[in-house]
């Protein structure tokens, strides 16, 4: 099977992107839309209903390096959020999301929001007491940082 380029596959999820994800629990595009590389994404994730996100909007950032999608993109929450794949700084540990955590290359950003949003809603997470609505993490230099990974 042929490997579709990098450009190709982000396109065509910048496509699905716009127009909705299933039932707009999860939404995402471009940060910029002069970005002709497509490394700097926004994403949205509705907190799960009957949870402590619940009535919560969550907003992350993502960067999809020269890699993607052979490797992850970085994703790190903008908006505070009490999960263990989330460290202290907002990024998502994809070890810690065992859906994702071996990340393939059909994986897309669509898989990895509705994989987090489902890991909101997880019985061991639902109840897990969150930080005061509206609180943010400190910006970060995603593009520093996933060259630093190596993404």
């Amino acid at each position: 099977m042929a490997k579709v380029p990098r450009s190709f596959r982000l396109l065509s999820e910048l496509e699905h992107g716009e127009k909705g994800i299933g039932d707009g629990s999860c939404s995402y595009g471009l940060k910029d839309s002069d970005d002709i590389a497509m490394y700097e994404w926004n994403g949205t994730i509705l907190g799960p209903p009957h949870s402590a996100y619940e009535n919560r909007i969550f907003s992350l950032s993502i960067y999809c390096g020269d890699r993607y999608p052979d490797l992850p993109p970085l994703v790190k929450f903008e908006s505070r959020v009490t999960l263990p794949c989330v460290d202290q700084q907002g990024f998502v540990n994809f070890s810690r999301i065992p859906s994702i955590s071996n990340w393939k290359r059909d994986f897309t950003l669509e898989t990895v929001l509705v994989e987090l949003r489902r890991d909101m809603a997880a019985p061991s997470n639902r109840k897990t007491p969150q930080p005061p609505e509206g609180s943010e993490y400190p910006p970060a230099d995603l593009e520093a940082i996933a060259k630093q990974r190596k993404l």
